[in-house]
């Protein structure tokens, strides 16, 4: 069923927008002190000359862990909201006079590259924002852009990914990044991989769809710039254990280091979650690549009590 949201606002550019980031962006550095390394006025409100939500979007560069940012910026009117669909993101936002959304990352992450791309291509090409200006007027003149189904961002938001990825794709972005599945197109291309490189080899149609709506089961993709190129499905146990039920990186792309990035990434989002352990049943195929990367023999233990095929070797890696 879809949610119904009540309220979209877009208005034309308004040149204090850059004004309002001046004003929060030097609220922003007394509050995170030498934590903070680097500040951005980033979204639609930081292109002159684009319609806008009437919403200042910020990024906050810090150099260590963004867990410590949480408490400086509540005390200065900032909520917390989480990190939606971008681990290692954390997301504040703050309503009155002026409304702003704050994006923290820590330094060198892939989304900081990204959005400064995509706002610097729209500032360098008038024709491109206007194009822009135009999609968003269409979107809210349908009536599925004021809804949410199954995703946590309405249909307005999804609306606009294509012609993001448009955009830095012209600008020639290709970091690596990974996300969770949020987007139709996302969650397409995680079906196509499930079932090309596991469930085709049996073969049966994937038994295991309803985990994509199950909150113990996680789902990533691994971007190369704007192509998907990888997929994950991690399982959250109890004990503060987890399992990799599949991983895997589209043929073409392998032995480029591409697997270790997203199997670390995923390491990191784990402990930071409080996660001790995760666990795997690898492949013949795949053991050198767990064995390369700290994973040794190590009792799966699955509590959902499913049968494991005998070729494959029980393994797992403290995280620490």
């Amino acid at each position: 069923m879809a949610k119904e949201i009540r309220k979209i606002e877009v208005t034309p550019y308004d040149p204090a927008w850059s004004k309002q980031f001046e004003f929060e962006a030097d609220q922003i550095k007394k509050a995170l002190g030498d934590l903070c390394i680097a500040i951005h006025h980033v979204g639609s409100t930081s292109v002159p000359g684009l319609a806008a939500k009437p919403r200042i979007d910020i990024i906050a560069v810090v150099k260590n862990n963004p867990m410590e940012t949480i408490t400086k910026l509540e005390a200065v009117g900032f909520d917390y909201r989480g990190e939606f669909n971008i681990p290692m993101h954390y997301g504040f936002s703050k309503r009155g006079k002026v409304s702003v959304n704050l994006h923290v990352y820590q330094e060198k992450h892939p989304e900081i590259e990204l959005n400064l791309t995509f706002r610097d291509y729209l500032r360098n090409h008038p024709e491109i924002r206007d194009e822009y200006a135009a999609l968003k007027q269409g979107l809210l003149e349908r009536e599925s852009s004021f809804e949410k189904h199954d995703s946590m961002f309405t249909g307005y938001n999804l609306g606009k990914d294509a012609f993001i990825r448009k955009v830095l794709k012209l600008a020639g972005f290709q970091r690596l990044r990974f996300v969770r599945c949020t987007h139709y197109d996302e969650w397409s291309a995680a079906k196509n991989l499930r079932q090309r490189y596991f469930f085709d080899k049996i073969p049966i149609a994937d038994p295991y769809e309803w985990t994509f709506n199950h909150k113990d089961h996680i789902h990533f993709i691994l971007c190369q710039g704007v192509d998907i190129i990888g997929y994950a499905h991690i399982q959250l146990w109890p004990e503060s254990r987890a399992a990799i039920r599949i991983l895997v990186v589209e043929e073409a792309k392998r032995h480029h280091g591409y697997g270790k990035q997203f199997l670390e990434w995923i390491e990191t989002w784990l402990k930071m979650k409080g996660y001790h352990s995760l666990h795997t049943e690898s492949s013949p195929d795949a053991l050198p690549f767990y064995e390369r990367l700290g994973y040794a023999a190590m009792p799966f233990n699955d509590p959902d009590g499913y049968k494991t095929d005998p070729r494959d070797t029980p393994m797992g890696k403290t995280l620490q």
